[in-house]
C-alpha cells in the first residue's frame, strides 16, 4: 500500500475525472476487501444509468438533442455509460440545472416526464456527479498562487506604506474567471506588467521616504499674503510689477535651524543701456544684487551661490528695484525700464531631515545610523520589519540579506541612507513573495494530503476576502499566537473586519462583480430616448445597490433581503428620478418602498439598466441575469447561428416585445432556455431600460403577467419577487457558491459539495443573517485547509 501511496504522491496532476479512475484502480489493488464494495457501488450505479438514466434520456432528449442539427449544439445520444457522463462532468452539471427547474425537456413536450422519474434521474446524477463522503476526510482543494490584482495592490500599497495614491491605475486590466477577478489560474504576469510593477515600486519608495538630497527637498513659495510692499510696486497673484523705486518685503518662518536655498524668478521690461538692477536682502543684510536682463515674457530664475545658514524662527527677504528708468523719447517698447519678480521660494534645512517629514517616512525609518548602530545593522532592522508586513509572514535574517545588502552597496556608492533604503523597499515591492499569495501550511514535514493552511496564510485569506488587502496587526498578532483556527476567534474578527471601513472593498470588488456593478461604467442608453439620463445619475444608481449591500452586510441582515427588501437608499437626485419628492440633499438615506411596485436588488435602477439594450428593455438580459444571481441556474450560451430578437422579429414588426418573444421561441434551438428567461424578464416589464415605472409602452398597456416552466403564474413584479423569495434555498446555496469562489480563489468544485451543503445549512439555519454565511465560509475546510493535490 505505501508503494501506492508513494506512486499517488507522484502522479501528474489534472482537471479530468480519469485521474480518480486510475487513482482508484491502484487503491482498490492494493486492497481486494476494498476493491469488492467499492467496484460493487459503480457496477449499481453504471446498472442504475443504464436501466433508469439512459432510458430517460433517450426518451425525453434525444428528439431534440441528437446529430449535427441538436438543439443547443447539445448532441446526447453518444453518453451511453456512466463513465462518458463523467467525463463531461462540468457539461452536465449545467444539463442537470435545466432538468432540476423543468426547463428541459420543454414544458410542450409530448410526453413530459412526472415528478417520479424526475426526482429518480436528479438522485442518480447527484450521486454520480457530485457523489463524495462528507463523513471522512474531503479534498478542501487547492489554491493556485495568486497575484494580488489591480484592487488589491492599490489597498496593501496604502496599508502597507501609508500613502493612497492608487499606483495601480495604469496596471493592465486583470483577467476574470468564475465571475472574478481574484482567481489564481487567471492572474498571470505578463512583462509589461512586470516593468509597471518596477516603475510603481520606485515612485512608491519615492513619495513614502524622504530622499535627504538637496534634490529632494521641495520648494516653498512665500505665499503672497506675507509680503508688504514700500514704493511704487503693484502686487497681484502673478506678480509683482515695480513701475518706479521700490521693495517687497516676504516673510518666512523657519521651523529649524539650518542651510537654506532662495531663487527668485524675474524679468524686466527694458529702457536704457542698463538692465534693471534687483537687490535682495535678508534680515536687513545685502545678500546679492542681480542685473536682470531678460524679458518679463521669458523670465529667468536666479539663486544664490550657496546655502544660508538661518536660525529656527522668522525671517524678512526683502526684493528692491534700484534703477528706475525712463524715456519718452525712446524706442515704444524701449522708453519705460520696469521689474517683475514672478515667484520667491526657498527649500531647506539642506543635509538634515525636515521636522515635517511624511507619515510614511517615520513609520518605515525606524533607525537611522550612527552612535554605534551600523548601516547593515539598521537596514537589516528597517527591512526585517517592512519585509515582515509586506510579505504577511515572519522573515528571516538570511532571507533579507541580500537585500540588506543591496542597501549596504547603495550606500558605499555614496547615496544617502535614506536613497539606499528606498532602493531596499523596491526590491520587497517587486519581490514574488510580496506580489503573489504564496501560502504555506502548518505541517510542511507531514504525510497527510490534506494539511491545514498555516496561521500567517488564514490572516491573509481573511483579509484579502473581507478587505482586499493586507492583515492588520490583530490578525499578525493573533497568527503569531496560533489562534487563527478557533472557531470563536475567527468568528469574532469576521464580525469586527465586516464592521471595519476597509470592508468597503467587499462591497466594491464582491458586490460589483456578483452583481455586474462594474459593468454599468461602460453603459450608455440612447440619449434621444432617455434625455434625462446622466453620468451622476448612473453614479447615484450605482451608489445606491452598494449603499443597499453595504447596509445588510454591516446591519448584518438576512440576505433574503437581496431578494425582497421593502427598503433602498437614495439621495434627492436619484429620489426625484423614481418619482419620490421627499428625500432632500446629496446624502444618501434609507427610504421605504412602495410595495406594489418595487423589492429587493432585481427593481433598483442599477440592476434594471444593466439588462437592458442601449434604446430598449431585454427580458431576455433580465431573465439570464435572475437566473445567474437569483436562482444560481445559468442557461448555456445560444446555439451557434441563431439570429438576433431584432432579425427574428422582423417578419412581425408591429408586434410588441412579448409577442416577438414568442416568435424568437419558435426558433429552433431557442425555445428550451428562454421558456425559462423570457418570464422572468417580462415580469418587470413595467421599468424601461432605465428602471423608471411605466404602465404603458407607446400606446400598448404592459402586460408583466407570465408563468414559469414549474407552473407558478404571477401578475407584475411584486407577484413574481414573492415565487423568487420562495427559492430562497437555492439562492442562499448560489450566494454561498459565489461567496465561496471569492473567498478562496478559485471556482467551486464537485468536491466541494460538502462544504457547501455544510456552509448553506448551517448560514440559513442562523436566519440567513450575512455575518453567519461569512463565518461558515471562514470556517470551512476549502478556506483553512489545502490538499498536497487538487484534481477535477
Amino acid at each position: 500500500m505505501r508503494m501506492i501511496e508513494t506512486l499517488f504522491r507522484f502522479l501528474p496532476q489534472t482537471h479530468s475525472g480519469g485521474m480518480f479512475y486510475s487513482l482508484g484502480c491502484l487503491l482498490l489493488l492494493a486492497n481486494p476487501v476494498l476493491a469488492n464494495a467499492e467496484l460493487s457501488n459503480v457496477e449499481k450505479s453504471e446498472k442504475q444509468f443504464q436501466s433508469n438514466v439512459k432510458q430517460f434520456i433517450t426518451k425525453y432528449c434525444l428528439d431534440c438533442h441528437t446529430g449535427e442539427e441538436a438543439e443547443a449544439g447539445l448532441s446526447l445520444e453518444k453518453y451511453n455509460t456512466r463513465s462518458s457522463i463523467l467525463e463531461q462532468r462540468e457539461a452536465w452539471g449545467k444539463i442537470v440545472k435545466r432538468i432540476q427547474i423543468q426547463s428541459m425537456p420543454p414544458k410542450d413536450s409530448d410526453p413530459l416526464p412526472t415528478d417520479k422519474e424526475r426526482e429518480d434521474v436528479l438522485a442518480w446524477f447527484d450521486d454520480a456527479l457530485y457523489g463524495v463522503d462528507c463523513s471522512g476526510e474531503v479534498n478542501p482543494g487547492r489554491v493556485t498562487i495568486r497575484r494580488l490584482n489591480r484592487n488589491e495592490y492599490n489597498n496593501t500599497i496604502r496599508d502597507l506604506v501609508g500613502i493612497d495614491f492608487k499606483p495601480a491605475k495604469n496596471f493592465p486590466s486583470d483577467d476574470v474567471g468564475y465571475g472574478f477577478d481574484n482567481i489564481g489560474d487567471v492572474l498571470s504576469l505578463p512583462p509589461l506588467l512586470m516593468e509597471k510593477y518596477l516603475d510603481a515600486a520606485e515612485q512608491i519608495s519615492e513619495k513614502a521616504i524622504f530622499a535627504n538630497t538637496p534634490d529632494s527637498y521641495p520648494w516653498t513659495k512665500i505665499p503672497d499674503k506675507n509680503f508688504k510692499k514700500e514704493g511704487a510696486v503693484t502686487l497681484s497673484k502673478r506678480s509683482a510689477g515695480f513701475h518706479s523705486r521700490g521693495t517687497i518685503l516676504g516673510t518666512i518662518n523657519l521651523k529649524q535651524a539650518g542651510k537654506y536655498e532662495f531663487r527668485i524668478v524675474a524679468g524686466q521690461t527694458p529702457a536704457g543701456k542698463d538692465p534693471a538692477k534687483m537687490e535682495v536682502k535678508l534680515d536687513g543684510k545685502l545678500l546679492k544684487t542681480f542685473d536682470v536682463k531678460e524679458n518679463r515674457s521669458v523670465p529667468k530664475t536666479f539663486t544664490f551661490p550657496k546655502a544660508i545658514s538661518l536660525p529656527k524662527g522668522k525671517h524678512v527677504l526683502s526684493i528692491s528695484f534700484l534703477n528706475d528708468f525712463y524715456d519718452p523719447k525712446g524706442p515704444p517698447k524701449k522708453r519705460d525700464r520696469n521689474l517683475y519678480v514672478f515667484d520667491v521660494a526657498y527649500k531647506g534645512p539642506l543635509g538634515q531631515l525636515p521636522s515635517d517629514l511624511p507619515k510614511s517616512h517615520n513609520e518605515i525609518i525606524t533607525c537611522t545610523p550612527g552612535g554605534g548602530r551600523s548601516v547593515r545593522y539598521c537596514a537589516e532592522k528597517i527591512l526585517r520589519d517592512f519585509g515582515t508586513r509586506a510579505f504577511r509572514r515572519p522573515v528571516s535574517r538570511d532571507e533579507i540579506k541580500p537585500v540588506v545588502e543591496l542597501v549596504e552597496a547603495t550606500v558605499k556608492s555614496g547615496r544617502t541612507f535614506e536613497q539606499g533604503i528606498q532602493v531596499g523597499v523596491q526590491a520587497i515591492l517587486v519581490s514574488p513573495h510580496f506580489l503573489f499569495r504564496i501560502e504555506g501550511i502548518q505541517n510542511p514535514g507531514g504525510s497527510n494530503d490534506v494539511q491545514n493552511v498555516a496561521q500567517y496564510e488564514i490572516a491573509t485569506r481573511l483579509s484579502y476576502f473581507l478587505w482586499s488587502s493586507m492583515p492588520d496587526e490583530t490578525l499578525f498578532s493573533l497568527a503569531a499566537q496560533g489562534r487563527l483556527t478557533d472557531p470563536r476567534t475567527l468568528q469574532v474578527q469576521v464580525k469586527r473586519m465586516l464592521k471595519d471601513p476597509r470592508s468597503e472593498a467587499f462591497v466594491e470588488n464582491f458586490a460589483g462583480q456578483w452583481l455586474n456593478l462594474r459593468n454599468l461604467e461602460d453603459l450608455t442608453p440612447n440619449p434621444r430616448k432617455f434625455r434625462g439620463f446622466s453620468t451622476q445619475l448612473k453614479e447615484d444608481m450605482r451608489r445606491e445597490t452598494e449603499e443597499f449591500f453595504a447596509h445588510i452586510m454591516k446591519e448584518d441582515r438576512s440576505v433574503i433581503e437581496f431578494i425582497n427588501a421593502d427598503y433602498t437608499f437614495m439621495n434627492e437626485r436619484l429620489a426625484k428620478f423614481y418619482g419620490n419628492k421627499e428625500v432632500k440633499g446629496e446624502e444618501f438615506q434609507k427610504v421605504k418602498l412602495d410595495k406594489t411596485k418595487r423589492a429587493g436588488l432585481i427593481t433598483q435602477a442599477s440592476i434594471l439598466t444593466l439588462t437592458s439594450n442601449p434604446g430598449r428593455t431585454s427580458p431576455v438580459k433580465r431573465g439570464k441575469w435572475i437566473m445567474e444571481n437569483i436562482l444560481g441556474t445559468p442557461p448555456p450560451a445560444p446555439p451557434p447561428n441563431v439570429p438576433e430578437l431584432e432579425e427574428s422579429a422582423s417578419a412581425k414588426p408591429n408586434a410588441t416585445l412579448r409577442e416577438q418573444l414568442a416568435l424568437h421561441r419558435k426558433i429552433p434551438g431557442c425555445a428550451a432556455c428562454h421558456d425559462q428567461m423570457d418570464p422572468l424578464g417580462l415580469g418587470f416589464e413595467n421599468f424601461d431600460a432605465i428602471g423608471r415605472w411605466r404602465d404603458k409602452e407607446g400606446r400598448k398597456k404592459i402586460d408583466s403577467s407570465g408563468q414559469l416552466p414549474s407552473g407558478e403564474s404571477f401578475n407584475g413584479p411584486i407577484e413574481l419577487i414573492a415565487i423568487l423569495e420562495q427559492q430562497k434555498q437555492g439562492f442562499s446555496r448560489s450566494l454561498t457558491e459565489k461567496m465561496l469562489t471569492y473567498a478562496i480563489g478559485r471556482g467551486v468544485e464537485f468536491y466541494d459539495k460538502c462544504a457547501i451543503d455544510e456552509i448553506t445549512a448551517k448560514f440559513t439555519a442562523k436566519g440567513y443573517r450575512f455575518s453567519a454565511l461569512v463565518t461558515e465560509i471562514v470556517l470551512s475546510d476549502p478556506f483553512l485547509k489545502t490538499s498536497k493535490r487538487s484534481s477535477k
